[in-house]
């Protein structure tokens, strides 16, 4: 059979790009290798609808945040889900991280974070988060938490109503072009598009590999380990206490977030994972390492980034260190407020072959294959200004 497009890949980039290519009339075949849709980055994350506090000016993920925000919100609108606007307090825990809370400040007010309050006085900061440690802060109090898995199933409600096709268990194992056409090969069925588009997260370089795309950039899969305070310590973090994040290094630190059902959790930290979908230690894959160990980018990653990748190793291994981290910011907590989760995110980190960890979002284009490289956080937030994104600059005009 031939499809007008196809999608390999059932996260919420690429379910919200299936449901606004069906809803312009287009046929669509989603791909899905699980037996659900979200089940890696997008059910595995914060569930944070970020303002665009950090993202370089002009950069795709600057652009595509904001425009994405008021979409997220409106969509949960339309369809009843959850939204709320629970805020981010991003703190300067002393003098020396003033200078880069001011450069986080200009990004967010040229990026047009609504309603961005610059502190620089201890009780007003106690006004927001009364238990929090800290010599000056921006709040963004329009940052909002949403459940990114149900708002997922809610947007693939919307592809199927209009004649969209989602197929799980379809694993792509290879592609090839046959004339102007591609054929897209799983373990269940051939497909045979008119163009495809690839939004395949943790596993997008090698589904790229398949049609000769550059190998650059390579997936890193870092994995995110996340801790909750009991229920009865909830009351310490009012909504999301941030710290200020190191520049050079594309993870936040350790955080505190209040989710959208209520709960609050600590994390995540980030750490190499040993499988592209190694959510603990435990999960591993000889082939996943060795790939990324002799990339030709991990030397020169290890040389620079070695110190930190120890540090968040030892938290990740050594509850003490974990907390030390997590007690910097909230100087009340416990360590026995700590309590293990089960959740855990793998991030698709893309890097390339001099070892540089890339930041912004990446598209290539090979033939009609269309392929969605790099799309880590602000990904979920911005999923349907991503979607747009990918209509206006590579799938038009209509094929």
């Amino acid at each position: 059979m031939v499809d007008r497009l196809g999608i390999i890949g059932g996260g919420i980039v690429g379910i919200a790009l299936a449901r606004a290519l069906a809803q312009r009339g287009d046929g669509v075949t989603v791909l899905e290798k699980e037996m659900r849709l979200a089940a890696h980055q997008t059910g595995h994350n914060s569930g944070v609808v970020h303002a665009g506090l950090y993202y370089a000016p002009g950069s795709l993920k600057a652009t595509l945040c904001a425009a994405g925000r008021a979409r997220v919100r409106d969509f949960c609108t339309e369809k009843g889900l959850p939204y709320r606007e629970v805020g981010k307090l991003v703190v300067a825990l002393d003098d020396s991280e003033v200078v880069a809370l001011d450069e986080i400040e200009r990004r967010s007010r040229v990026n047009g974070v609504p309603d961005l309050e610059r502190i620089d006085d201890r009780a007003r900061i106690a006004e927001i988060e009364p238990h929090v440690a800290g010599v000056a802060a921006v709040h963004s109090p329009h940052t909002a938490v949403v459940d990114y898995a149900s708002i997922t199933e809610a947007m693939a409600q919307d592809v199927r109503a209009v004649g969209g096709s989602i197929l799980l268990g379809h694993e792509a194992t290879g592609m090839r072009a046959e004339g102007s056409r591609v054929r897209v090969i799983t373990a269940a069925s051939d497909h045979l598009f008119d163009r495809v588009i690839v939004c395949a997260g943790l596993h997008s370089d090698v589904v790229a590999r398949f049609v000769g795309a550059d190998p650059a950039p390579k997936i890193l899969p870092f994995r995110g380990e996340y801790w909750a305070l009991r229920p009865e310590r909830t009351g310490l973090v009012q909504g999301m206490i941030y710290p200020v994040p190191d520049p050079q290094f594309p993870f936040l630190g350790v955080h505190f977030t209040r989710g959208v059902y209520d709960d609050v959790h600590v994390g995540p930290n980030a750490v190499p994972a040993l499988a592209r979908e190694g959510y603990s230690w435990l999960q591993w894959s000889a082939r996943d390492t060795w790939e990324s160990l002799r990339w030709p980018g991990a030397w020169p990653l290890a040389r620079q980034h070695w110190r930190m990748g120890v540090d968040e190793i030892s938290a990740s291994l050594l509850k003490p260190r974990y907390f030390g981290k997590a007690r910097r910011f909230v100087p009340e907590l416990r360590m026995s407020d700590l309590k293990r989760t089960v959740t855990a995110g793998v991030r698709a980190q893309a890097w390339g072959r001099g070892g540089e960890l890339l930041d912004d979002f990446a598209v290539d284009q090979v033939g009609a294959v269309t392929l969605v490289r790099n799309a880590p956080s602000p990904a979920a937030t911005s999923s349907l200004a991503i979607a747009d994104y990918l209509i206006e600059h590579h799938l038009s005009p209509r094929v």
